[in-house]
């Protein structure tokens, strides 16, 4: 995510975020999914970014029932076998990482994207309870990958359950007509968050590299097809959080600079 955006001399991790920060108002955090974050990460995001920051952090993978491989977890964690007692450890440890950002008033959301085999019924809706019982009192986003969820014939019912749940209904941006395809919506269940995420129109999701599935530069025109919505959404909610996920090369920044503009000529909804 540089190439040319960051200026020269503040290319590191530190002068990466202050330069970010100074440009756009809220930031997502993948890296909690891939390892378990640490809590001095979070010490420093806070000191090197101004008041009204936000960090969205997504969840480590184990905790959203994704294959987690053993380096993801601490060293001392990685030969123990996955049961009770050592998901207790784990949510233990990524609720202490993120808590100097819930400390500062800084911790956006924290995401939850669920696999694409969670399907609707009351085995994944178990599994949510129990999500938003261990989040109690975070910013709770959730994000579905089963095309399920947000069916025309579902969607209420989908909304009703994060609502009941106090949880964010993540919307996403992809290609249309895969399998896997999510319809484009923005819908919000919690009256202080809504939020989206853009994650490129690459006809390759669900397969290929990582470069594959997230490559696409937005054209003002894909982004401007969006603002009705996303202006809706604004409406009915505290703060909106729009998030780009093409994540090759400065793609993602400059479509949210782009999407900054869009919506800033006539309101002034949060996004990345």
């Amino acid at each position: 995510m540089t190439s040319g955006w960051y200026p020269r001399g503040r290319r590191d991790a530190e002068g990466r975020l202050r330069h970010y920060a100074s440009r756009l108002p809220v930031v997502e955090v993948d890296s909690g999914y891939y390892a378990l974050p640490r809590r001095r990460n979070s010490e420093l995001w806070v000191e090197r970014t101004p008041e009204g920051f936000r960090f969205d952090v997504k969840a480590f993978s184990l905790l959203t029932g994704h294959p987690t491989r053993p380096e993801a977890l601490p060293a001392d964690l990685r030969n123990r076998a996955v049961d009770g007692p050592l998901l207790d450890e784990v949510w233990g440890r990524f609720a202490d990482a993120v808590g100097p950002l819930r400390e500062a008033g800084r911790l956006g959301t924290v995401l939850f994207q669920f696999p694409p085999w969670l399907a609707p019924g009351s085995a994944a809706e178990r599994t949510l309870g129990e999500c938003a019982r261990r989040t109690a009192g975070w910013p709770l986003a959730v994000e579905f990958r089963h095309p399920g969820w947000w069916r025309a014939d579902r969607a209420d019912d989908t909304r009703a359950l994060l609502s009941a749940l106090g949880a964010t209904a993540v919307g996403v941006d992809m290609a249309q007509g895969l399998t896997a395809s999510q319809p484009p919506l923005a819908p919000v269940t919690r009256p202080a968050l809504a939020v989206v995420r853009f994650h490129g129109r690459s006809r390759a999701w669900g397969r290929g590299s990582k470069e594959d599935r997230f490559r696409h530069d937005y054209d003002v025109t894909e982004l401007a097809a969006w603002v009705p919505r996303l202006r809706r959404a604004a409406e009915r909610t505290d703060a909106l959080h729009v998030l780009f996920n093409n994540c090759c090369a400065d793609a993602a920044v400059r479509a949210a600079e782009t999407m900054r503009e869009l919506l800033g000529r006539t309101g002034q909804p949060q996004h990345t």
